[in-house]
């Protein structure tokens, strides 16, 4: 496993229950580029250096060691917004049309 302590935070599970759980909290902003990192992290096209950017993302996002905590009224989202725009910027080459797709149909899901 990597020695990136957010890497190893990431499972399937706890991200699901995460988002999930929090989706009205977080809201789309957040979510959205939580569900393109984590489609494109399930992509067999996307390479592993990619894929511990995403995932390590995603674990920081899941996780409750954050540099600001979750339940912080307005800001507590801010920080695992600005962790996942920084790691989709660095594979966006990798977010393919499809992921955005299904993120965006996850959203719509979820919100309407």
């Amino acid at each position: 496993m990597s020695d990136n302590i957010y890497e190893n935070e990431f499972t399937e599970d706890s991200f699901w229950t995460k988002t999930k759980k929090f989706a009205k909290i977080a809201g789309e902003v957040v979510l959205e580029p939580a569900l393109k990192l984590y489609y494109a992290g399930k992509d067999s096209d996307t390479p592993t250096w990619a894929k511990t950017t995403v995932y390590s993302a995603l674990g920081y996002f899941i996780s409750p060691l954050d540099a600001i905590p979750d339940f912080t009224p307005i800001v507590g989202y801010s920080d695992d917004l600005g962790v996942l725009v920084a790691a989709t910027a660095a594979v966006i080459t990798y977010v393919k049309q499809e992921h955005k797709d299904k993120a965006k149909e996850t959203l719509k899901q979820w919100f309407e």
